[in-house]
């Protein structure tokens, strides 16, 4: 795997280690680490009844969901960097051109 310009070190993370496996087993991890999260805020937050309070947990889960968005990346062969600028500026111009960022 090439070491991708904007991935903190998750291409040669997963080569150092021998960390690689499918596509299809990479995004079923992202979608573990971000449920995980998921239950992280709701369970501090009593599922909605308490205002949110950031807790050493959430950022923990935060780190595993961004590691797991990486590692995927690094198996398609997508540049992170190269991904999100063309959708920021996307954004930018539904923006200026709509007053939203959403797409309808």
């Amino acid at each position: 795997m090439s070491n991708l310009s904007a991935d903190f070190g998750v291409s040669e993370f997963l080569d150092l280690h021998q960390l690689h496996c499918s596509v299809k087993d990479r995004y079923i991890d992202l979608v573990s680490e971000t449920g995980e999260l998921g239950k992280e805020i709701l369970t501090c937050s009593d599922y909605g009844k308490q205002a949110f309070a950031l807790t050493d947990k959430m950022i923990d889960e935060m780190g595993d969901s961004l590691f797991s968005i990486l590692a995927l990346c690094a198996e398609m062969g997508i540049d992170p960097e190269s991904a999100v600028k063309p959708s920021l500026e996307k954004y930018r111009k539904r923006l200026e051109e709509k007053g939203t960022a959403g797409s309808s």
